[in-house]
């Protein structure tokens, strides 16, 4: 099941269970694809409004960034926490609407990730 599409029908118009299922589903994924490498996942700034429906997920990625999923009217996107309240795009498209492959998607972020951390201290870790 594609976790940004809840039982077949498009996000835009969900209920809040479907809301709040969407979110348990996607910190559940971000959980499952880094594994051991992530540490301190958390839902924040949740907006449970018929017109508004955001949230946003922080976690610490290889103990070295701290990472904000964010999701907001059908967009999402994920980001580098600078400090509070500033935040840069991991990838270079920026934001994306959320018929993307998720799997996919999360996999990009991860290799982008990788690509910022010093090969040396991955493979200190075994994460190399």
């Amino acid at each position: 099941m594609d976790i940004l599409h809840w039982k077949g029908k498009e996000i835009f118009g969900m209920q809040h269970d479907e809301f709040n299922n969407m979110k348990k589903s996607i910190g559940r994924a971000i959980k499952d694809k880094f594994g051991t490498k992530i540490k301190g996942i958390e839902i924040f700034d949740v907006v449970d409004e018929p017109s508004h429906w955001s949230f946003k997920i922080r976690f610490v990625a290889y103990e070295y960034f701290v990472v904000v999923f964010n999701y907001e009217l059908d967009i999402i996107g994920f980001s580098l926490e600078l400090n509070e309240g500033r935040y840069v795009s991991i990838l270079n498209s920026h934001n994306c609407y959320t018929d993307v492959n998720f799997d996919e998607y999360i996999e990009k972020v991860k290799d982008n990730l990788e690509l910022r951390i010093p090969d040396k201290y991955l493979a200190a870790c075994g994460w190399l």
